[in-house]
């Protein structure tokens, strides 16, 4: 195997230069290895950037979401990344999320369970923790805000009913939607998960805030509280 740390990188073959195949071809010519090995910058003795960061997508099974739940001493354990990397790669995945969450600003109007899933999943859908988010909608079904509530560990996470109807009330909300995540992959609800449904649907009713749904999501799927005629 060439030992590239010892070459030039000038003699290095343009597909072991990402940076300047972006300068050349474009942004899209590059792979997911290839921009990942940007944000690194160097490989090790044995490896160039490229390389390493294609061993580290294999490891993933080439998944960016699989990627993004890897934390600092997951991507430690590959040869010549450190702290400055790993925080570089965890950052960029972070980045995207936050760039899916933006998005909810511009959405169109609220058309069913589907919309609402396809929005959150990029976000809360590959965390290794819980996250619990609202949605606060305007009188045309539209996202006027969005709000991370509660972040938990592997198990749960916990609800303030009234901290969320006073943001509603603080945000001109007509309505709500709520949702979070199952590290697990299990789309089932579980008691908890009703029993905050119905604390949350009791008390929009008395200030006349309805909950429109509740999703659990994951990777492969969600569950809506509202498909199953349970809100």
């Amino acid at each position: 195997m060439t030992t590239y740390s010892r070459m030039n990188i000038k003699d290095w073959a343009l597909e072991d230069r990402p940076r300047e195949k972006l300068l050349y071809r474009g942004i899209a010519s590059l792979s997911d290895a290839e921009l990942i090995a940007i944000l690194i910058g160097s490989g090790n003795s044995e490896e160039t950037a490229v390389e390493l960061s294609r061993r580290i997508m294999e490891k993933v099974k080439n998944n960016l979401n699989e990627l993004g739940k890897l934390n600092v001493e997951n991507l430690k354990s590959f040869k010549g990344i450190g702290d400055a990397k790993a925080i570089s790669i965890i950052a960029a995945m972070e980045l995207g999320r936050r760039r899916n969450h933006s998005s909810a600003l511009v959405m169109n109007k609220i058309n069913g369970s589907n919309y609402v899933a396809g929005f959150l999943r990029p976000m809360i859908g590959d965390l290794p923790h819980e996250e619990f988010w609202a949605l606060f909608l305007n009188r045309q079904n539209k996202v006027i805000h969005t709000q991370k509530l509660s972040q938990g560990g592997l198990t749960g996470t916990v609800i303030d009913v009234r901290l969320v109807l006073k943001m509603a009330i603080e945000k001109h909300a007509v309505s709500l939607i709520f949702a979070h995540n199952h590290p697990s992959g299990n789309l089932e609800a579980s008691d908890a998960d009703r029993k905050i449904t119905r604390q949350l649907k009791e008390a929009g009713l008395i200030l006349d805030i309805p909950l429109l749904d509740h999703l659990i999501i994951t990777q492969g799927g969600y569950f809506s509280f509202a498909d199953e005629g349970m809100l």
